[in-house]
C-alpha cells in the first residue's frame, strides 16, 4: 500500500481515545518524539477487534501570512433594516457619500449577500 493512502477500511477506524503528551499512556511516546508530539490516539478497526495507536506530530511551524482583504460595496434598500444591522454587526462600514456599505468580500459571501454587490462604482 502507498504511504498515506486512505483505504475504505482505514476510513472506518473509530477514534476511541485521544491523549495529550503528558497523559498516562502517552508518556513513553512523548519521550520518543519529544516536543513534536501533539497527541496520541487509540483507534479500533470497523469490527472493534483490533486497536491501533497513532501519533500526531508537529513537523513544521511558520508564521501565517494574512491574505489581502478584498472589499465589496453593497447597496441595501432602506426597508431592509434587519439586513443593515447584520452588515453593521459583521464589520460593514457605511459610505454616506456613495450610499453603500463596504464589507469584506468573504463576509458578504458568508452572509449570502452576493446579489447586493454594486459593481462599477
Amino acid at each position: 500500500m502507498q504511504r498515506g493512502a486512505v483505504t475504505a477500511e482505514r476510513v472506518r477506524h473509530r477514534v476511541i481515545k485521544t491523549l495529550a503528551p503528558g497523559d498516562r499512556g502517552a508518556i513513553e511516546l512523548a519521550r520518543l518524539y519529544g516536543d513534536a508530539l501533539v497527541c496520541v490516539r487509540h483507534r479500533t478497526d470497523a469490527k472493534g477487534k483490533i486497536r491501533h495507536t497513532t501519533v500526531e506530530l508537529l513537523v513544521d511551524s511558520r508564521p501565517v501570512r494574512p491574505r489581502s482583504t478584498r472589499f465589496v460595496l453593497l447597496r441595501l434598500q432602506p426597508h431592509e433594516r434587519q439586513l443593515h444591522a447584520v452588515v453593521k454587526a459583521a464589520g460593514g462600514k457605511w459610505d454616506a457619500s456613495r450610499r453603500v456599505w463596504r464589507l469584506p468580500s468573504r463576509v458578504a459571501s458568508i452572509l449570502n449577500l452576493r446579489d447586493k454587490i454594486v459593481t462599477g462604482e
